[in-house]
């Protein structure tokens, strides 16, 4: 399970994006948002560094740390 947290992520117009995009990486995945603490989990065998690269291109970058 990867963690991320996407500052940027704040409305369900976010979500979206946010889903199409690691659906675009791996159509496999599944994922939970929780858009109050900006918290994604998705469940992939794609490594982790490939949907921040991703979600950074769609402007969602995550939060180092």
């Amino acid at each position: 399970m990867i963690e991320m947290t996407l500052p940027t992520m704040t409305c369900g117009h976010c979500v979206r994006s946010v889903t199409e995009t690691v659906q675009r990486v791996d159509p496999q995945a599944t994922l939970q948002i929780d858009l109050p603490s900006h918290l994604v989990k998705i469940d992939s065998a794609q490594p982790a560094a490939v949907f921040a690269a991703a979600l950074a291109e769609e402007g969602y970058a995550p939060a180092a740390g």
